[in-house]
């Protein structure tokens, strides 16, 4: 690969030594590019295996502009933000921006099904995953979930499928668009990032903004986010909805999920699954299965194909995973909520009296409604981390005679043990934080399986 690459003989920067920028540090050299890698940490804090990374130069504990000598291309991690010092450098030396994402679709061989929302990701792309699957294919499933999709590319074939979980943080900078491409919806996130909304929707919308003549673009019909990107197509668009019957897509008639088009051409709706036959809770997640059930039906899938998967799927770690139950009080881990507007859809989720736990690192989103939200339906709210004591002094003002009822400690091992002691049989203890983990985890999956040994624990 290395002798036809374009990045062969080239020397490419890349910022930031996470998940991503360590699978472009591997990459990179495979195919002939010469690598330095920039981290703000220092190397005792990354504990790099410098083995591993043979033919890699490390630049630790800061960005010096030198740094950038002689450099063709750089490359970000998906945690780096363009308003960095060094980034705005190197735009200023006329040096190109990329990210793993990018050099992926630009190198693809095989059709790629790109997924994007402020919610939901991960959940559509592992079910659409397991919905081609089923129906034979060789599916490829990354990006901003799971495997770094470069890891693969070389095992990547024409007749394969590559289905795409990507971020607001990696779309920002593409200028390349998936050959199928869903928005699922677009409410406020990620604004300690983007600085408004303008700007997040605009990085969302880059998903479709470079897709060619008979590309496909699936949208929410039922967000107002998602739905305001239909001006920027010039062709057709494939919905799903659960409030309205659609001509081209999925939606719900009653208490059934159908599909019409793409693979049922006939034009007759046919019945996916009753709601009843979902195996995960909430609202949220039927919009998730229609909007699976969209992106599938237009690549071909056939409806019988799609409702044994869609009947077969018990969800995804970290997002109201049930762990366990202690004396009658069922434990559930949703900690891939970082936002407020995923809390709302956690607390719909549950009729059963709630014990919520809520912190970590604000993203400078509102949380008003959603403790109004979570007043009205938890018995106890408790609150740790980073953003604490700001979640708890806004529940308090909201709540008046229920401040007894807010609860402020400082880490999620002492929630857990506060949340076990004021719990009765029937209630729900319920991590969805709202917040970040990166106060005091690495990521969200770090904060869950805390959560899960905490539990086990009891």
């Amino acid at each position: 690969m290395a002798d036809h690459d374009r990045l062969s003989g080239k020397r490419v920067a890349v910022l930031g030594f996470a998940r991503q920028g360590q699978a472009l540090a591997r990459w990179l050299p495979r195919v002939g590019a010469s690598v330095v890698v920039s981290d703000s940490r220092s190397e005792s804090e990354i504990d790099i295996d410098r083995a591993a990374y043979p033919n890699v130069e490390f630049v630790l504990g800061g960005h010096p502009e030198d740094m950038l000598d002689g450099v063709d291309l750089l490359c970000l991690s998906g945690g780096v933000p363009l308003d960095l010092p060094i980034v705005q450098h190197a735009v200023n030396l006329g040096i190109p921006l990329s990210n793993d994402a990018q050099l992926f679709l630009e190198r693809c061989p095989a059709p790629v099904i790109g997924i994007t929302g402020s919610a939901g990701k991960t959940t559509t792309t592992t079910l659409v995953g397991n919905i081609l699957r089923h129906a034979g294919h060789r599916v490829y499933i990354g990006g901003n979930i799971g495997s770094v999709l470069l890891d693969v590319l070389s095992a990547i074939t024409p007749d394969s499928y590559v289905v795409m979980e990507l971020s607001s943080f990696q779309l920002e900078l593409m200028t390349i668009s998936p050959h199928l491409a869903a928005v699922l919806n677009i409410t406020p996130n990620h604004l300690d990032r983007h600085g408004d909304m303008e700007s997040y929707i605009a990085a969302k919308a880059n998903i479709l903004a470079y897709q060619k003549p008979g590309d496909i673009a699936v949208l929410g019909r039922d967000d107002a986010g998602s739905y305001q990107l239909e001006a920027l197509l010039p062709g057709g668009v494939i919905w799903f909805s659960q409030r309205e019957i659609i001509p081209d897509g999925a939606f719900m008639a009653g208490e059934r999920l159908l599909v019409v088009g793409g693979s049922s051409p006939d034009g007759v709706p046919h019945t996916i699954c009753e709601r009843s036959e979902i195996r995960l809770r909430g609202d949220h997640n039927v919009s998730n299965v229609l909007a699976a059930c969209a992106i599938t039906g237009a690549v071909g899938v056939p409806p019988e194909t799609i409702a044994l998967a869609v009947k077969s799927f018990t969800g995804v770690p970290h997002r109201l995973e049930t762990v366990r139950e202690v004396g009658g009080v069922m434990y559930v881990n949703d900690s891939i909520a970082t936002a407020p507007e995923r809390v709302v859809a956690a607390l719909r989720s549950y009729d059963e009296p709630l014990i919520l736990l809520l912190g970590g690192r604000d993203k400078k989103l509102p949380w008003e409604e959603m403790l109004l939200e979570a007043l009205r339906k938890s018995r106890h709210i408790i609150t740790f981390g980073e953003a604490g004591d700001m979640i708890a002094d806004i529940a308090r003002k909201l709540s008046y005679s229920r401040r007894d009822d807010v609860h402020r400690v400082k880490t999620l091992p002492e929630a857990v043990t506060l949340a076990a002691t004021v719990a009765h049989p029937g209630d729900v203890v319920l991590l969805s934080p709202g917040c970040t983990s990166y106060d005091a985890y690495t990521d969200f999956v770090e904060r869950g399986l805390h959560f899960r040994r905490l539990v086990e624990a009891l």
